[in-house]
């Protein structure tokens, strides 16, 4: 879920999205220096077909700010990512 506004927290994030199905998670992204949010969070849901429903919810307002909602992709594993293709340490 994006563009939220930098003060929803992840009560409202729930509340907005929990009409659509039973949700195991809401984990809101903050910055690792100040703590502030960084206007996203990802929502996860029980059950995939809930995860699609809420799909409705992209374009809706949310704290006077219009959604951005997509199916979040799965993270890869291997080699790459830290910049010519070495690990990060």
């Amino acid at each position: 879920v994006g563009n939220l506004a930098f003060t929803a927290t992840q009560t409202d994030v729930e509340q907005a999205f929990s009409s659509y199905g039973e949700i195991d998670e809401v984990r809101l992204i903050t910055d690792r220096d100040t703590g502030r949010s960084r206007g996203f969070a990802f929502v996860t849901f029980s059950i995939q077909l809930d995860a699609e429903s809420a799909l409705e919810m992209n374009g809706k307002t949310l704290d006077g700010r219009n959604l951005i909602v997509n199916i979040a992709k799965e993270k890869t594993t291997g080699a790459g990512g830290a910049g010519r293709g070495g690990r990060r340490y």
